[in-house]
């Protein structure tokens, strides 16, 4: 088992801080640091930093424990090769990343049911009730589908959270350095080397976040699938990018 390595376990001591912080009620730490949708009135400047060191409250200790472990299992064999500095900032840059994606589908989904909801002549005070109470007038099914509002309503007020995102950047940077890697999968009795598990994984996700679940259809997954995968997507780039680069400092003109 590999020694757990400096800036790792800072960030777990981190993580572990803010989720024994965050159980206790009159803290009212959820709505402060986790993610809101930024035309949302509870989104604060600090939550892409925050929400990736907040987890689901208690009794679910899998969400922390499984991101953990993750971390400590592939962070640790990064920064041994990386170094401190260049982990932290691979692991921030991947957060953020997740961030700006996950963001970036809200934005549409929002928008995209906002320009309906005009079109129909909803007003003002109809929109303001249906995001603030989830009530609405059956009417405006007419010209709009309820999976439409359903993500309109969930764009507006979930609250996302999670080291996943900055976790999924990890995996992939995994993946291009030990691509034969096995790793053993809980509930899959054969090791998978990590050059297809990661990417089979991010395929699900994939499928999951383009199939989605409405709050108002069959329920939500609640997971934040193209957080996971804006993650993916931060670190794939600049794994490729300091590939394509790690021997600049070697060549002259």
């Amino acid at each position: 088992m590999m020694r757990i390595t400096p800036v790792v376990k800072q960030l777990l001591i981190l993580n572990i801080i803010f989720y024994i912080g965050s159980q206790f009620p009159s803290v009212r730490a959820y709505p402060l640091f986790s993610e809101f949708y930024f035309e949302n009135s509870n989104f604060r400047a600090w939550q892409p930093l925050t929400s990736m060191f907040m987890h689901a409250p208690l009794p679910n200790f899998t969400h922390i424990f499984f991101n953990m472990f993750a971390l400590y299992s592939f962070g640790s064999a990064l920064e041994h090769f990386w170094g401190g500095t260049k982990f932290l900032f691979f692991y921030i840059s991947c957060g953020v990343g997740a961030f700006l994606l996950n963001q970036g589908i809200h934005y549409y989904q929002f928008h995209h049911a906002l320009e309906l909801l005009n079109e129909a002549n909803a007003s003002q005070n109809d929109i303001t009730v249906f995001l603030n109470e989830g009530r609405y007038n059956s009417n405006i099914l007419n010209f709009i589908s309820i999976s439409d509002l359903g993500d309109m309503y969930q764009a507006y007020n979930s609250q996302t959270l999670g080291a996943s995102g900055a976790i999924y950047g990890l995996l992939v940077a995994f993946a291009f350095m030990f691509p034969n890697a096995e790793l053993g999968i809980m509930f899959i009795p054969i090791p998978i080397k990590a050059k297809y598990f990661v990417p089979g994984l991010l395929a699900v996700d994939l499928f999951l976040g383009l199939k989605g679940q409405s709050i108002f259809g069959a329920g939500s997954t609640g997971i934040a699938h193209f957080a996971h995968i804006g993650g993916a997507i931060t670190g794939f780039i600049m794994m490729w990018y300091w590939k394509k680069n790690q021997f600049n400092h070697n060549r002259w003109n």
